[in-house]
């Protein structure tokens, strides 16, 4: 089919990638690389304060995007084997590999940190770059894909204009055996250093196949690969993106960018379209106390965690916590109490309670056992329902964050948050 030449004829221009060797773009793709909507993600850590902990982990955003492409263009091409895959044309693979490259334009500076806020989502801003001049007319003259589809493809609020195609892709995006996860989980392990994230694409590619209503589903044999993605992201979790440190650093962001956007002294908007040093050099232009916790994060100058408790979703407090707002206002009293146990006042941005927001682990595919197709949920791995449910709440822990000048106060701070 179409799609086919494409792999043969199109994709020539090699890009070296420390993790996957050569990655070949077409011209067009790599006309795209050069305008500032993709040089832009060359400034953007792809995890954020983490090389705080993890010295290696100073990769970008754009590396990622080159290994989402490399990998998706590897899963296109093992699906176009199969006859079930006939449904797909020449310009959704095109439209579907381009957005693998595009998904994520327009992400946040400081990864993950910007999380919970009032903003939109880096998809619906990813859609609204790809539909913007001059990107959108570059898209179709040097992609020579619809940007209309590869908009659709990555944010899911758009509408699929009764194209098949579209949800399909979108499976294909996002999901358990996703290229996404598979190159962050591969490209994070490998620049921190830990083994924990290492997954066999190639082996994992074999063992899958197209379903057109979910996307992909994978051979019997292809169940270990599945678990081995299940248990590397809960310990990328444990290790990696929620390591007691990386969240304080991101709570401290995150705290600072929440109380600018309550007092008005920055916009939503103002925190879009911007890279990493754009990101703390407008903010340190504001003179507002708020705004040195983002300095603080840059100079390693990081708060305490004077109390930690795994998050229960059955206690209403912390559910009620899981509110910025709600959040905010304990914060406020936190810090009133301890004004005056030490007799001087204690700023609003000295007290942090961090949680980490819900994580799902993707389990929405089939699987191919005994002759028929099986929903993940009802095979025989071992990581179904009860195991990921103790994934989830393993992970996630309410931490009481301080300003080091009050972390050694004999103060029971479990009792501050009741």
């Amino acid at each position: 089919m179409g799609s086919r030449i494409q792999f043969d004829s199109e994709y020539t221009e090699p890009i070296r990638d420390p993790l996957w060797g050569n990655i070949y773009l077409s011209k067009g793709l790599k006309n795209l690389i050069n305008t500032p909507v993709l040089q832009k993600l060359s400034r953007i850590r792809q995890l954020g304060p983490a090389y705080q902990v993890y010295p290696g982990a100073t990769h970008t955003r754009l590396s990622h995007s080159f290994g989402v492409f490399f990998i998706a263009k590897q899963m296109i091409r093992s699906l176009l084997e199969f006859k079930a895959a006939g449904f797909l044309t020449s310009e959704g693979v095109r439209a579907f590999l381009t957005a693998a490259l595009l998904h994520d334009a327009g992400h946040f500076p400081y990864a993950h940190s910007l999380k919970e806020l009032p903003l939109k989502s880096h998809e619906v801003l990813t859609g609204e770059i790809i539909l913007s001049q001059p990107f959108t007319g570059q898209i179709k003259e040097w992609a020579g894909a619809d940007p209309s589809i590869v908009a659709a493809i990555i944010d899911t609020s758009l509408s699929a204009e009764n194209n098949g195609e579209i949800p399909f892709f979108r499976k294909l995006l996002s999901g358990v055996l996703d290229p996404d996860k598979l190159d962050y989980l591969n490209r994070d392990a490998y620049f921190c250093g830990v083994p924990y994230g290492s997954q066999d694409v190639d082996f994992l590619n074999d063992q899958i196949f197209p379903v057109r209503e979910k996307g992909i589903g994978i051979r019997e044999t292809g169940l270990p690969g599945v678990e081995n993605i299940l248990f590397s992201k809960y310990l990328m979790y444990k290790t990696v993106y929620w390591h007691k440190t990386v969240r304080i650093a991101t709570a401290m962001i995150k705290k600072a960018v929440f109380l600018g956007l309550e007092e008005g002294l920055i916009s939503p908007e103002t925190l879009y379209g911007i890279d990493d040093e754009e990101f703390s050099f407008i903010l340190s232009k504001i003179r507002h106390s708020c705004f040195s916790l983002v300095t603080s994060v840059r100079e390693r100058f990081l708060y305490k965690s004077v109390y930690e408790t795994p998050f229960n979703g059955e206690d209403p407090l912390h559910r009620d916590l899981c509110s910025l707002k709600s959040r905010g206002g304990k914060e406020r009293e936190i810090a009133e109490v301890l004004s005056s146990e030490i007799k001087k006042p204690v700023p609003e941005e000295w007290i942090i309670i961090d949680i980490p927001e819900p994580i799902s682990f993707e389990s929405e595919m089939v699987i191919s056992e005994g002759g028929r197709l099986v929903p993940y949920m009802e095979s025989s791995s071992v990581f179904t329902g009860p195991a990921v449910r103790i994934f989830r709440e393993t992970l996630r822990k309410l931490r009481l964050i301080v300003h080091p000048e009050l972390s050694g106060l004999k103060i029971p701070y479990n009792e501050l948050l009741l």
